[in-house]
């Protein structure tokens, strides 16, 4: 129950749908008994049982409620039996029945109407702040997770809440009230025989909550399993190309079939022991009315202390406490399995994000003097990426760093980013700590490509626009042609309104390079970060787009990472990493004069 109630402040903004149904399920539950409690006259009438009583009974209290009820009939039944009105009598009495039941529905149905809002609205808050939680924390979290798992939590699991946790909802108020309400028409008809029937009930609700110890933790097992097929599902269709190169696709079968299977495994023995519940607690309902009917057929037959109207009324009431309390003991089942959901849920939006705004950060519209890196070091596991790193980019100039994969090249654009802290040392934007910067002004600064061309599922506009929603068209499509990408793209289907697909995967890499590099030159940042932005075009495409890209950094501050050493010839400076260190700095001149490690590098890609 902790984690639903947790859950439970999802449902505040609804709290009005959840009055109007508490109301309808008190209505409902009302109506529910006193439609049962309306056979008894009818019962009494055709058995002939009524008494003439000529003058009209005076109410006198709850306490005896049952003597005026019975009073009242007998009285209302003489009246029109002298009158010559019987067939009449029983005409009441049935549309009474009708009236009743008519009532219990309406309300039922109200009832769910307006849970229907609450529960909706709460899978709908939930999922939203999930999917803000998931965009909020660090990539340093999925570096550690399933891709795959996250999915199933924000699907599956946030289904599974809504299935059990807040089918709960309906059942709080309205069952518990049908069974109250039930016990005390029961117990004004007979208590020593309501007495004898509740002595039972303890020991079977005992022996059904043993059947449900167990399903958290079963319940647990099928959810993480859920997310692990998610998971290789979504790496396969990600490196379906690479699979099928590869002649793949048995392995990755095996990997997937060994999943579904522990899922299967785990699905059928979490299902059969939730299956249990239902027939269980019939078996003991029905044991119950078999008592009922054994020892109030004693009172009716033998003792003659219970009418036989009122002793057919008292097990329809028994009955009906059948629905109610098998629905309890089912809910007491969904709560165990809604538990280990709300478990998996909450633990993503409990989780700290080390990477936040300081409460009084600034807000940093404007880049003066320059990006410093002072004494930093990073790692990400275990092993220092970068030691005791010291880079100074001051405005205005183009750094360019150089190295072998795995030197940290591509890390120092993590840290600028703050997409991951330091762990020592600090990195300083005209003076401040971009730690005292608030994230959104800070990347704000900033413009980025990447090595991966990151695409999304939408046309080449909305693509381009991605930093900059306001841009015009002529804006976006300024920006396509300083990326050299204008040309190819209005000999697209629809132009610049083309959707490109997901991942971009309806253009070639260099394609999807240039749409990355327009996106940036659109956000117009004062600070550029490149990372291997050119390594993905071709030969041609590359002189074009190096070209623009040298007109473009003239005016900024950029932090060029590069693998092809012919495109950052004419950086201000050039920094040579090796192991997390930098070995060599200066520009090509200077570092091909000092006859280092810069030259070998570039001797290396101009041997190949």
């Amino acid at each position: 129950m902790e984690y639903f109630k947790k859950i439970l402040r999802f449902a505040k903004p609804y709290k009005l749908f959840a009055f109007l149904n508490i109301i309808s399920n008190i209505l409902y539950a009302l109506f529910s008994t006193l439609a049962m409690i309306s056979l008894f006259p009818m019962l009494t009438v055709m058995f002939d049982n009524t008494k003439p009583v000529y003058e009209k009974p005076v109410w006198s209290g709850l306490s005896e409620a049952k003597d005026y009820i019975m009073e009242y009939l007998n009285f209302f039944v003489t009246q029109r039996s002298e009158q010559g009105d019987s067939g009449d009598v029983l005409m009441f009495m049935v549309a009474l029945i009708i009236g009743m039941f008519f009532m219990k529905n309406v309300f039922n149905y109200l009832a769910m109407y307006f849970i229907t809002y609450l529960r909706n609205g709460v899978l709908k808050d939930l999922r939203n702040e999930l999917y803000d939680k998931t965009v909020e924390l660090p990539i340093s979290y999925y570096s550690e997770k399933r891709k795959g798992d996250t999915i199933a939590r924000i699907t599956s699991d946030v289904l599974e809440i809504q299935h059990s946790f807040l089918s709960i909802l309906e059942l709080i108020v309205r069952e518990p009230l049908t069974i109250i309400f039930t016990i005390i028409a029961m117990l004004s008809i007979s208590p020593k025989l309501t007495l004898f029937v509740f002595l039972f009930l303890p020991l079977s609700g005992f022996l059904i909550s043993l059947i449900g110890k167990s399903l958290k933790r079963k319940s647990d097992k099928v959810q993480k399993e859920q997310g692990h097929f998610l998971s290789i599902l979504e790496e396969t269709l990600s490196g379906l190309r690479v699979i099928k190169a590869f002649n793949a696709e048995s392995r990755f079968g095996r990997t997937f079939q060994s999943s579904t299977k522990r899922f299967y495994n785990y699905s059928n023995s979490l299902l059969n022991r939730q299956n249990l519940a239902s027939p269980t607690s019939e078996f003991f309902g029905i044991a119950a009315i078999g008592v009922i009917l054994w020892y109030g057929g004693q009172m009716v037959l033998v003792e003659k202390t219970l009418a036989p109207g009122l002793f057919i009324t008292y097990m329809g009431l028994s009955y009906q406490i059948l629905t109610p309390a098998k629905a309890i003991s089912k809910a007491s089942y969904s709560i165990k399995k809604g538990n280990a959901a709300a478990e998996r849920v909450m633990d993503i939006l409990e989780t700290e994000n080390p990477i936040v705004d300081k409460p009084d950060a600034l807000v940093k519209e404007t880049f003066e003097n320059g990006v410093e890196l002072q004494n930093i070091s990073f790692k990400y596991e275990d092993e220092y990426v970068l030691k005791n790193f010291n880079l100074k980019v001051p405005k205005g100039n183009t750094v360019a760093l150089v190295g072998q994969s795995g030197s940290g090249k591509s890390t120092i654009a993590n840290l600028v980013t703050r997409f991951y802290d330091v762990n020592e040392g600090e990195i300083s934007i005209d003076g401040h700590n971009i730690k005292d910067i608030t994230k959104k002004s800070l990347r704000g600064l900033m413009g980025l490509v990447t090595q991966d061309s990151i695409l999304f599922n939408d046309s080449v506009a909305n693509n381009i626009s991605l930093g900059k929603e306001s841009a015009s068209r002529e804006e976006i499509i300024e920006a396509a042609k300083i990326a050299n990408a204008h040309d190819f793209i209005i000999d697209l289907p629809n132009g610049y309104d083309t959707n490109i697909g997901d991942s971009g995967n309806k253009l070639s890499g260099g394609q999807k390079q240039r749409l990355s590099i327009a996106r940036a030159v659109l956000k117009n940042p004062p600070i550029m970060i490149l990372d291997e932005a050119t390594s993905a075009l071709d030969t041609e495409s590359e002189r074009l787009v190096q070209d623009a890209l040298e007109k473009m950094m003239r005016n900024r501050t950029s932090i060029v990472i590069a693998h092809r050493l012919s495109t950052i010839q004419n950086a201000n400076t050039i920094v040579v990493l090796q192991k997390g260190e930098i070995v060599e700095q200066g520009s090509h001149d200077e570092l091909i004069a000092k006859n280092g490690s810069y030259k070998k590098l570039v001797q290396m890609q101009s041997l190949g």
